[in-house]
């Protein structure tokens, strides 16, 4: 069980994960730098892959990043869709579609469990030709390997 830094209420460590998700989304939807912040840990390396943009590893850098997107009113509203966590050891993962009204982008992000509250390590994002609950298995989509 994980606290996830909301008191004393429980969540299973991939409940935890997939909330630390939503307050990634939730920081971005407010255009909160202050929580955007907040959620990145300051104890391990992290990356951070924008659509379009290199890899960030600085921290500071990062948040710079951020600031230019939270900051930008021309910068798209963004739904997450169909997250999936999984979760190993002090590590989460979660995958899910980022929904933006003239592209889908799938994306990686990566949590570390800290003192039971779980960070962000990594964030990338980019174009996906396969849509929230197309199947996997589809032929249809060209791949690159």
């Amino acid at each position: 069980m994980n606290f996830c830094g909301l008191g004393k209420i429980k969540l299973s460590d991939r409940d935890a994960v997939l909330f630390a998700n939503d307050a990634f989304y939730r920081a971005f939807a407010d255009r909160d730098q202050k929580a955007m912040e907040k959620l990145w840990s300051d104890k391990l390396p992290v990356c951070c892959l924008h659509p379009g943009w290199g890899p960030i590893f600085d921290l500071q850098e990062i948040f710079k990043s951020w600031e230019a997107i939270l900051m930008n009113a021309e910068s798209p509203e963004i739904k997450c869709r169909d997250a999936r966590a999984h979760v190993y050891g002090d590590v989460g993962s979660v995958i899910c579609f980022e929904e933006l009204a003239t592209a889908t982008l799938i994306t990686t992000n990566i949590f570390h469990r800290e003192e039971k509250v779980w960070k962000m390590i990594h964030h990338q994002a980019g174009p996906t030709p396969v849509l929230p609950n197309d199947e996997v298995g589809d032929k249809t989509v060209q791949r690159l390997h």
